[in-house]
């Protein structure tokens, strides 16, 4: 089966601006996601999706490829990961060159091991899924949530979970906003990453650090120098 990874990685970063190839020990984070899915050696392609020269160019120098950019509407805030997947996957269509197998690497990973990208393809194969999505549990009991106006009054959401025992609450989980393997055809069909037919690849909190201020991008620096240093 041949298999496309896909890195979607846009000029626009309104909160860590230029975010995408911002410096991260040595090189631009987002050679971390190229190098990842080059030395898997698991795609016959690794393309970048990007609307910008200067990530294109970096993008080219770590040994990706950057057949086209993305057209104008799907270089907003408004346009999905998913609206990105399906342009790349439609222009090599148009091409003739069709994908079984796709995965989304996210520019900003440099936590992510080759082992989770080649355990959670197993995943996806041994199964027979149409996706495999990346989670971590809440780092605490989403139940007990509170919401607050504009003057800092506070509302509970739930106020029957509230009551009870953090150790009586369901665990939960959120996406890792890492990556995801998908089969094209299903995914497209449905027009989503995750159906009735998804499983999971639970991941340890240590390899995940969402990155949206620079809070987080220094607790990521933190979390790479730990698991370089073991």
């Amino acid at each position: 089966m041949k298999k496309i990874a896909i890195i979607p990685a846009r000029g626009g970063s309104k909160r860590i601006p230029r975010k995408n190839i911002k410096p991260f020990f040595g090189k631009p984070v987002l050679a971390y996601s190229i190098e990842l899915a080059l030395e898997s050696k698991l795609f016959e392609r690794v393309i970048v999706s990007t609307d910008d020269d200067e990530i294109a160019k970096i993008s080219k120098l770590y040994g990706a490829e950057v057949p086209f950019f993305r057209s104008v509407e799907n270089s907003t805030d408004n346009a999905s990961t998913f609206d990105v997947l399906k342009e790349v996957l439609q222009w090599f269509k148009d091409r003739n060159e069709l994908f079984e197998i796709a995965c989304c690497i996210y520019p900003v990973s440099p936590l992510l091991k080759i082992d989770s990208i080649e355990n959670s393809y197993e995943k996806l194969i041994r199964g027979n899924y149409d996706s495999v999505v990346p989670i971590v549990p809440f780092s605490h009991p989403i139940q007990r949530a509170l919401s607050i106006n504009k003057i800092g009054e506070i509302t509970i959401i739930n106020p029957d979970d509230f009551k009870k025992n953090t150790q009586d609450l369901n665990t939960l989980y959120h996406d890792t906003g890492q990556f995801y393997w998908f089969k094209t055809e299903n995914c497209l069909k449905t027009n989503s990453l995750i159906s009735n037919n998804s499983i999971c690849y639970l991941m340890n909190n240590n390899e995940v650090q969402d990155v949206d201020n620079r809070e987080d991008w220094e607790n990521l620096e933190l979390k790479f120098l730990k698991s370089k240093n073991g």
